[in-house]
Formats: C-alpha cells, structure tokens, sequence
C-alpha cells in the first residue's frame, strides 16, 4: 500500500496527535487503588443515575469485585436513616453521606500521547488527570500505531495500570487504492481494534473502506477534513453507514444551500493552521439558517440514521476568549512545561494557531458557537446522540479538565445537567455498543463509578480537579470545594485527590528541571514586553 498525497496533506499537522511510538513499559505497573473487594458498600450516597432521571437518595450501593449488586434507598433527606433498612456490611465500606455517586465518565474522543508525539506528555501523566477527573472510559481516537493502543487497552482491560478503560479507535490514512482501504480496514480488525477513524480520502477509497467496516462490525467516526468534504460531508458519509462524526466539520457544509464550497480568500492555504482556524470561524453563518427547510431535512435524515454527533466545543473555545483559556488556573500546577511549549504559537504545531489572533477573530467564533451550538441543543431535543469528548491535548485545553469543561458548554448550549451527564455516560455508551457493561448505575454494571463532596447537578465546576470558588458563610473564607473524591473502575478505588497531587508532582519536578519558576504563570510571549 502506497502513501497518497492527498491523504497526507489531509492530516498534515495532524499526526502529531497519534505519533506515539510503541514503547514496552511505556506506563508503570499499577500503584494505586484498592481493591477489588469481595463486598464494598458505599454508605449514604445521593445518585445520579446517568439514564437523565433527578437525583435520588439517601441510598447504599453494593458492589461485589467488579459489578454493582445492590442500590438501596435508605432514607430520606435531613432525616435519620433507619439502620435496619441498610445492606448488610461489607469487608470495606465508605461513608458517602452528602456525597453524589455518578456513573463512571466516559470521553468518547481522547488521545494518549507520548513523550515522542508533539506533546511531550507520558500516558502516565494523561491517564492520572483523566481518572481523577472521574473518567473510567476513553475512546482513543488514533493515539500511535494500532498495536500500541490495543496494548494499552489489554494492559488497563487486566488493571495493570493505572487507566480508564480504553476503546481502541486507529486511523485510518495513506491509503490509494480500493482494495488497499478493504485491506486496511481487514488490518484493524485482526490487530484488536474495536473501530477507525476517518479524516477523508477519496471517495472510492472512501467508500470501500466505510463499507468493509460495517461488513466486518467496525464501529465508524469521522473528522470531516475539509479537502475532501465536497464530496464527502456528514450527508454522504452517513448514507455510507458512518456511524458518527467528531467536531463539527462535514455538518455546516451538509447545510450549504447556495454554494458547495466554502467561501475561502484567495489565498488561503489548508495547511496553514493560521488560514485553517480562521477561516473555521467564519463557517456556520454560510449554512441554512436555524428553521430553514434545509436545516430541518439534513437534521431529520441525520435523525433517521441514528447518526451520532461528538462536537467536542471544548477543543475550541479558545478560538473564541484565548485570553481565558491561557490563563486558566489549572494551567499553574497541572501543565507540563513541554506541553506549554506546544501549545504556544508555532507554525508546525497542529491547534497552536496563534499567530496573531484578533478581536475580530473571536467575534466570529462566538458568532459560529451560537449556531453551532442551536444545531446540537435541536439535535437532542428531537431525539438525536450527542456525545462527549474532549480531544485534549490541543489549544490550551488539558486533560481532564477539558472534558468537564465540555459539560459547562453542553449546559451553555441548551442542555439540562442531566441531560448532559446523559450524554456523558448513557449516550456515550451506547456509542461504544458497551451499554450493557457501562453507562449507568444499575445493578449487573460495571462498578464504574465517580463520587464528589458537592452537587455537580447545581454547578459543574465542582468536578474540576481545582474545584469550585465557594464563600463559607459561617467562617466568611473564600474556599475551594469539590474535586473528584473517589473513582472507580471495575471495583477498584481510586483516590482521586491522590491521583490529582501526583500530577502536581510530576509538573513541579518538571518546571525545576527547567528552571522554571514555581510561582509565577507559565509565559506565552518567549520575550517580555518592554515597558
């Protein structure tokens, strides 16, 4: 199989996103959690379910090795529960009295970058951020070659390593010929992947390889690039048998209705991250318009597939107030100097656009965002999948914390806090076919799950790894709460606050093998200004 031109101009910029090399004991062998336990209670929780039903409790969960096996309301509210309603002990029980139990998180677009990928970052450092997050689940989107990141799925499958379970998407690239792509697509298959990644190709390739997928039972998504779009927008793709798209791309363009191409200047270059993102901004209000005929039938055709929609709106939010997201506080004790440095402006870093990003340029991303934003919130209401992911990694947006960021802009477009945490759990597993196994709190599931001090139904912001700004009223101290307290996975608990000061370790070693100061914010500008 030859490497196509085309294909390669396709992903120019974009494979430092997947270039980990294989490396053996490339993570640790597994030095934390406890567990699995015979009989684990959780004592008094209140639970949010993940199926977008309210929150309920007092209730104990009892869990046995690796499955839920008990979930028992036990009280009411401000009242004293009854001793003699609850389980029976267990050989390790937790007083979550107060405390809100969610179904395991699930990204369903993550990457696991190396050492060795533009990123700098070990998986090592990647995983500890997603699990104290509460993140039990990842669909790796490309992440190395397809034996690395099935490796990495066997070794957190067997709870080797400390990880969320890893879904094992490759991409799919490089390929100029039909039965190269029917090959290819064989090729993940037999090396233990559970589906592909598409960026485009053209269309002959396109097709063979969609179609060998859904004969062989690869599940199927899409990063739409936009040198192949004409021919290959969400309407083509999906009547193809794509099962999902990732980002946006491919969906504005499926609503054009007086042009085919997008209205690029002269000289625009696609690779040229500067041309591509700018232009991106300007996108949306070239499509039908919210309620138009043509929004309504591509909505509805996409509807009738069962078509999934991932938009990840975290990944670019800072198109829209690079101000914020450089500045974000996480940045100062969990950001990697080596990632800091990739996500500066640079010319040959994929996302690091920021050549001279202007006001005009986040005017019209916030523009893109309120359409964007209608479409997916419409979407849901009528019955469509709308996952969540976060392809962190990227654009001033770190592990972890980027993904509950995405929830926050879930909530901005229109959505209930249940029904994003639907999304984030149910929905994503339905994606994943794994909702038998993961996804919601029900007895026979998976014991994945993740426990917080405070309600994150009334502010999402308690399941950042810094938590939430909350005035004491009786003390009148300006406190942090919140934080992911505990995660688990298959029956094993984590300590998540424990997993978050590991990596706060780790950045401090770092920035003194740099000689970077502990006390002041990474800088952006690699010279100061001159005052």
């Amino acid at each position: 199989m030859k490497f196509n031109i085309i294909s390669a101009a396709i992903i120019a910029g974009l494979m430092t996103i997947t270039t980990g090399y294989a490396q053996e004991n490339e993570v640790p062998p597994r030095a934390e959690g406890e567990g699995q336990y015979e009989r684990l209670v959780l004592r008094g929780g209140f639970i949010i379910d993940g199926t977008g039903a309210p929150a309920y409790g007092p209730a104990d969960v009892v869990i046995e090795n690796d499955r839920i096996t008990e979930i028992k309301v036990v009280g009411t509210p401000g009242r004293p529960i009854n001793p003699d309603r609850r389980p029976a002990p267990g050989d390790r029980e937790i007083d979550v009295h107060g405390k809100y139990i969610l179904p395991g998180l699930i990204d369903i677009h993550s990457h696991i970058h190396s050492e060795n990928s533009g990123q700098g970052v070990s998986p090592e450092y990647i995983f500890k951020l997603l699990m104290g997050h509460g993140i039990t689940t990842i669909r790796s989107l490309g992440s190395g070659g397809d034996t690395r990141v099935v490796g990495l799925k066997k070794q957190s499958a067997a709870n080797e390593i400390t990880a969320p379970r890893i879904v094992a998407f490759p991409i799919f690239s490089g390929i100029d010929t039909v039965e190269g792509a029917r090959e290819r697509v064989r090729e993940i298959k037999a090396n233990g992947a559970d589906g592909i990644k598409f960026f485009g190709a053209p269309k002959e390739i396109l097709w063979a390889a969609l179609d060998e997928a859904e004969k062989i039972g690869l599940e199927t998504t899409m990063h739409h690039a936009q040198p192949d779009v004409t021919h290959a927008n969400v309407l083509d793709t999906s009547a193809r048998g794509l099962d999902s798209m990732e980002h946006w791309y491919g969906l504005p363009e499926a609503l054009f209705e007086d042009r085919l191409v997008q209205d690029y200047p002269s000289d625009y270059i696609y690779t040229d991250e500067m041309d591509r993102f700018g232009e991106a901004g300007k996108l949306w209000r070239q499509a039908a318009k919210p309620g138009s005929d043509k929004w309504n039938e591509v909505m509805q055709t996409l509807l009738d597939r069962d078509f999934a929609l991932n938009p990840t709106f975290t990944i670019y939010v800072a198109s829209r107030d690079l101000m914020r997201m450089s500045r974000a506080i996480w940045h100062d004790e969990y950001t990697m100097p080596v990632l800091w440095d990739f996500y500066r402006p640079s010319p040959v870093a994929h996302g690091s656009y920021w050549f001279y990003w202007t006001t005009k340029h986040e005017v019209q991303w916030n523009e893109n965002y309120k359409l964007w934003m209608q479409f997916i919130n419409e979407y849901k209401n009528r019955g469509g999948k709308v996952g969540v992911g976060s392809d962190t990694g990227f654009i001033y947006s770190l592990y972890g914390f980027g993904y509950i960021q995405e929830f926050e802009l879930l909530q901005e477009a229109g959505f209930h806090p249940l029904e994003v945490i639907r999304s984030a759990t149910l929905i994503n597993a339905e994606e994943l076919k794994m909702e038998d196994e993961i996804g919601s709190l029900q007895v026979g599931k998976k014991a994945d799950l993740a426990i917080v001090d405070e309600n994150p139904l009334h502010n999402f912001k308690v399941l950042y790894g810094t938590g939430a700004i909350k005035l004491n009223e009786e003390t009148g101290l300006v406190e942090r709460v919140g934080g992911v307290r505990w995660t688990i996975k298959d029956g094993i608990v984590y300590d998540a606050f424990k997993l978050r000061a590991d990596v706060r370790e780790m950045v401090r070693e770092a920035k003194i093998e740099a000689g970077i100061s502990l006390d002041k914010p990474l800088a952006i500008a690699n010279t100061p200004r001159e005052e």
